[in-house]
């Protein structure tokens, strides 16, 4: 009998291969070098790189444009606003004061700027001190101890900031990136001579400290190409543009480009923290009866209370009584006898005049809406001045003495009123809030007749400001 020849099949030659593959992967694991096995446990423990804190006044640095001669009558504009512990502010004169054995610790420190003759100035009878100020930029970054700063803030020695408005303000952009942060004059014909895009330099303006950098770098090539502008906040704007950067507005920061009574612009203040006051020699005084500097001080009552509320414009009616109320916090209430609607409110009246004297109708244009001040003090709403600013815990209340003008009848709702008293809670916005602003209500409380009480409140989500609910 035949047997036939065994022949093992495909398949078991492929398991046989692939046992053999199997075992020589394994002596290879088995006899590899070990790798390192602390990089994970390296990973888990490298500390992480910490937040970046938020903005101080300690990262701001103001630059003040000053004189050997306008120093002595500016100081004391200077100390309402800069503290000798907390910050940063140089200023920058023409040439050294008279040497002082006993130098006032109030006052900010000085230098004195470095020579301009070389460059250019062809503006008739303009001044070329404004190439020394424009260059307060470049020297503010090459000759200054800059470290932390994220903010160059300039001004001039009339200009009064209102420091924590400013800092709670520029919170709210990167300073890695290029800004360039101000805002305009109020007149119309002062911003059409220089430019609707510039910030003038008497309000102050911000640069960040990314743009600062390079702005002081390439700066003087500006001056010798612009030797025929005026000022020198036209210079360092045109500067800006050629880097292709254009202004950030803030309404906080205020030229004040205007003569007299500036109760008008103070009483409706644009939502939005107020940041600068400048020209303020050249007004009368804020508040009645006062020195200008008094006045100031004054105001500082409420600054020093509550910062981010001041000149905050708040509007409620006594529908019993037909009044309208309008609170600038910090500063003055307006009672108007009847109904009067809000978006009429937010207009400026006229109590001042143009910063230019001439006849040109050009120069009696306004960047904001404005409203007639009646010349008859009986047809004028009862003014009530800041009195005092008492703050307990995050709770304030403010009172305003009433300001009499003319033998006028009123009302028996506000004959006999005397004075006001308004409550309210500190106004400390995060940076969230202060980029999206909403106007807060307020509440008149019920009888009274010799004194009124307000309290000040969030409005409701849809709650209305106006007599008709």
């Amino acid at each position: 009998m035949l047997i036939p020849k065994f022949c093992p099949r495909t398949p078991t030659r492929i398991k046989d291969l692939f046992l053999l593959l199997s075992s020589l992967l394994i002596l290879y694991l088995l006899h590899r070098p070990t790798p390192p096995t602390t990089s994970l446990l390296q990973l888990s423990t490298f500390p992480p790189t910490p937040p970046t804190p938020p903005t101080s006044l300690h990262h701001l640095l103001f630059s003040i444009a000053s004189s050997s001669r306008s120093l002595p009558s500016r100081s004391p504009f200077l100390r309402l606003w800069h503290s000798p512990n907390t910050t940063r502010t140089y200023l920058f004169l023409d040439q050294p004061t008279v040497p002082n054995p006993h130098p006032d610790p109030t006052l900010p420190p000085t230098l004195v700027s470095s020579p301009t003759s070389s460059f250019p100035y062809s503006f008739p009878r303009g001044s070329r001190s404004a190439v020394r100020i424009a260059r307060i930029v470049k020297e503010s970054v090459s000759r200054l101890d800059t470290s932390g700063v994220r903010w160059f803030v300039f001004g001039d020695d009339d200009t009064v900031f209102f420091t924590d408005n400013l800092v709670r303000t520029l919170s709210k952009y990167d300073p890695e990136e290029w800004y360039y942060i101000g805002s305009g004059s109020e007149g119309y014909e002062p911003n059409m001579s220089n430019s609707f895009g510039m910030a003038f330099g008497g309000g102050g303006f911000a640069i960040s400290a990314s743009l600062a950098r390079v702005l002081a770098g390439v700066l003087d090539s500006c001056l010798v190409r612009y030797s025929h502008l005026y000022g020198s906040d036209a210079r360092v704007f045109s500067c800006l543009a050629e880097l292709g950067v254009e202004l950030t507005r803030e309404p906080g920061f205020h030229q004040v480009d205007a003569r007299g009574d500036i109760f008008g612009m103070l009483s409706a203040h644009p939502l939005s923290p107020l940041l600068s006051l400048h020209h303020l020699d050249h007004v009368d005084p804020i508040f009645p009866n006062m020195t200008r500097t008094n006045a100031l001080g004054h105001l500082f009552k409420a600054v020093n209370v509550d910062p981010g509320r001041v000149l905050q414009q708040t509007v409620c009616y006594d529908r019993s009584n037909s009044l309208t109320v309008s609170v600038a916090w910090g500063y003055a209430i307006q009672v108007f006898e009847g109904n009067y609607y809000l978006p009429d409110l937010l207009r400026k009246q006229r109590t001042f005049s143009p910063w230019r004297r001439n006849k040109d109708i050009l120069s009696k244009l306004y960047m904001f809406d404005t409203s007639e001040y009646v010349s008859d003090p009986c047809k004028r709403p009862v003014v009530f001045f800041l009195k005092s600013a008492v703050s307990r815990s995050k709770h304030v209340y403010t009172d305003y003495s009433r300001h009499v003008v003319g033998n006028c009848s009123r009302t028996r709702a506000v004959n006999h009123l005397e004075q006001i008293r308004v409550f309210s809670q500190k106004l400390d916005l995060d940076v969230g809030e202060v980029k999206v602003l909403r106007r807060q209500c307020c509440d008149i409380l019920p009888s009274f007749r010799k004194s009124m009480v307000i309290n000040i409140r969030q409005c409701g989500v849809d709650e209305l400001v106006s007599m008709q609910t």
